[in-house]
């Protein structure tokens, strides 16, 4: 049950970071629009997105919402009644910390702050929450690489002995 708690307590201080991040974006930068925050490399810059990453999608909220909402259950399902190893408890946490802070934007007001620009190379602005997403899916690839090492080869197969 500890390490249910513990994932929990984990996703929701994602939730509360993410949610005072872009409370903070909105209040600095959206005056302003951008700021530069490692000149020619990053920059903080103010953007709504009614989309999901890269925009998809924009102008589906209902659609984002439902879809959004029923993965977000079936990860937190996964978290407090499957059996995950420490590294795939870790991925789905930040995956769920990161979908419920992009999720509470969408339903509270319709489109996701976003506030992380990267200069040197043309990419979508994005936040926190995203990054918790990606790292998430990330360490998620990392764990099924692992496993695949770990497994011994099927017989027959390109690998068996002669």
């Amino acid at each position: 049950m500890g390490k249910k708690i513990a994932s929990a307590v984990c996703a929701a201080v994602l939730v509360a970071l993410d949610q005072l991040l872009k409370h903070w974006a909105t209040a600095a930068l959206l005056p302003v629009g951008a700021r530069p925050l490692w000149p020619g490399v990053i920059e903080l810059r103010y953007v709504l997105n009614d989309g999901m990453a890269f925009s998809m999608l924009s102008g589906r909220r209902a659609l984002l919402l439902f879809a959004t909402g029923a993965i977000l259950l079936a990860v937190g399902g996964w978290l407090m009644l499957g059996h995950p190893t420490a590294l795939e408890r870790a991925a789905w946490t930040l995956v769920l910390g990161g979908g419920i802070g992009n999720f509470i934007d969408r339903a509270l007001n319709g489109q996701v702050v976003d506030y992380l620009n990267f200069q040197f190379i043309r990419f979508s602005v994005f936040n926190f929450a995203d990054i918790c997403v990606c790292t998430g899916v990330g360490l998620l690839v990392l764990s099924i690489l692992l496993d695949l090492r770990r497994a011994p080869p099927a017989e027959g197969g390109p690998d068996a002995p002669a």
